[in-house]
């Protein structure tokens, strides 16, 4: 059973062109094509693109995905290179957390502290404007830089 890169789209909910890409890096294998030259796939190419997926929305890079991918391509081997690569995406998500809380409470002392009045007297609008507020350390972790 083989089915176009259209299908392999809708049955994977990953767009036609990521799928290109993710061929063009490796992450996928060149798939067989067509007289025509068009791709083909079978049920191993959606499990493969299932995986890529669910690693992209857990925020694993490309790198951790396509070593991600070799160990699942060799299950005999130990998992303690897949362990480390959780874990050390479970510490970039931590330190987002902790960047996005102390965002949330930056934020809350500037809301709590309006007064609802003029723009003169707008708490809001006075830590946005005292550049001794800013706090680069938690911008970056908030936005994931």
């Amino acid at each position: 059973m083989s089915f176009s890169i259209g299908e392999l789209a809708r049955r994977t909910e990953v767009k036609v062109p990521t799928i290109r890409y993710y061929e063009q890096i490796g992450l996928m294998p060149e798939t067989m094509r067509t007289e025509g030259q068009q791709r083909r796939y079978g049920p191993a190419a959606v499990s493969r693109l299932a995986f890529i997926r669910h690693a992209r929305e857990l925020g694993f890079d490309v790198e951790a995905i396509r070593t991600l991918l070799s160990l699942q391509d060799n299950p005999d081997q130990s998992c303690a290179e897949a362990d480390e690569i959780a874990k050390a995406r479970l510490v970039e998500v931590d330190r987002r957390i902790a960047g996005l809380q102390a965002l949330r409470k930056e934020l809350k002392k500037m809301v709590d502290g309006c007064a609802q009045g003029r723009v003169c007297d707008c708490q809001v609008i006075e830590t946005l404007a005292d550049r001794t507020h800013s706090h680069k350390g938690w911008k970056e972790l908030a936005v994931g830089r």
